[in-house]
């Protein structure tokens, strides 16, 4: 999702809509603790990585359960992604076969996973989990489901945008945040910081991780007029991104999370690219939102989650998946 702008501004505009909506945020926090007390969820046979955010979008967490897979594979583990499929018509469960389905049935998202490993669509992730055990799964990565308590986790990892942290510290709709930090942060095992930053963490004293994201096979780009256009958490990354590539962007164009183009926006795009003889550049999970039509003379950037400190992240992962020698 894109933030309001009063998530963000000072103005006294801003601060009464944030005090307006405060009373909801602590509502629908209250909420999720009730939860998170309550639930009796379901174990699986296979481990369970939870990779998470305490916020909402924008974090860099699917690029972080993609590096984090990858990495258990390389430990000859069967591992096998659990996805909501958000955006996506697929309730699942169902494995993702990257070939023949589309976003509009498994969400963006869920094909950007499965180029690391299998990916199980499933709104109900108990469900989900009881099919990666069909599967004979060793370990089960759970994409985005911290607030989500109906399967339990041997493993949580909350992935933290070093740059914006928690943002005005309020929970939805006040703020960005799905839940209060302390109790959010009590449940996870490792915090990974993506990006340059150093959001406080409210007493976690459990293992820091750092990480960036880096960009991909971008050969051809450094001094190159580009239309940007990008539909993710936070567009203005991708822009930065291309910049510091060398890229000379002539026009960049936002939209909302997971947004679906039709094909009359990309019509324009492609025009105003003609116009300024320009090039279209987008994301990786832009891209897969497109038409194999509109995909023509495109290009994406991708992204990979690179850790600072390979020997942390080994000896987190430890935890679930012991090296032998």
């Amino acid at each position: 999702m894109r933030s309001p702008e009063f998530w963000d501004e000072k103005d006294y505009t801003a601060k009464l809509a944030v005090a307006a909506l405060t009373p909801l945020g602590w509502a629908y926090g209250a909420t999720v603790a009730w939860k998170a007390s309550n639930a009796r969820p379901f174990r699986p046979t296979a481990k369970t990585v939870c990779v998470g955010n305490l916020t909402a979008g924008g974090s860099g967490k699917t690029p972080i359960a993609i590096a984090i897979a990858r990495a258990l594979i390389e430990r000859h583990k069967r591992t096998m992604i659990l996805t909501r499929g958000y955006g996506g018509k697929m309730h699942g469960p169902g494995i993702v076969d990257p070939a023949h389905d589309t976003f509009e049935e498994t969400g963006d998202e869920a094909l950007l996973l499965a180029g690391a490993a299998p990916v199980i669509v499933s709104r109900d992730r108990a469900a989900g989990a009881k099919l990666a055990d069909t599967e004979r799964a060793d370990i089960i990565v759970m994409d985005d489901g911290h607030q989500n308590f109906s399967l339990a986790k041997d493993l949580s990892i909350v992935v933290v945008d070093a740059q914006t942290g928690f943002g005005n510290g309020r929970i939805l709709p006040a703020g960005p945040l799905r839940e209060n930090v302390a109790l959010g942060l009590a449940r996870a095992q490792a915090v990974v910081l993506v990006g340059d930053g150093t959001p406080k963490l409210s007493g976690f004293d459990g293992p820091v991780l750092r990480a960036k994201l880096v960009p991909v096979d971008a050969p051809g780009v450094a001094g190159k007029r580009v239309l940007a256009f990008a539909g993710i958490g936070r567009p203005e990354k991708f822009f930065a991104t291309l910049r510091a590539l060398g890229a000379d962007i002539v026009e960049e164009r936002a939209y909302e999370d997971h947004h679906a183009y039709t094909a009359a926006e990309f019509a324009r795009l492609r025009v105003r690219a003609k116009a300024e003889s320009a090039s279209l550049v987008t994301t990786e999970k832009d891209f897969v939102r497109l038409t194999p039509a509109e995909r023509e003379d495109v290009r994406f950037i991708p992204v990979r989650a690179a850790f600072e400190d390979q020997a942390a992240l080994a000896a987190l992962l430890d935890r679930v998946a012991p090296r032998t020698p």
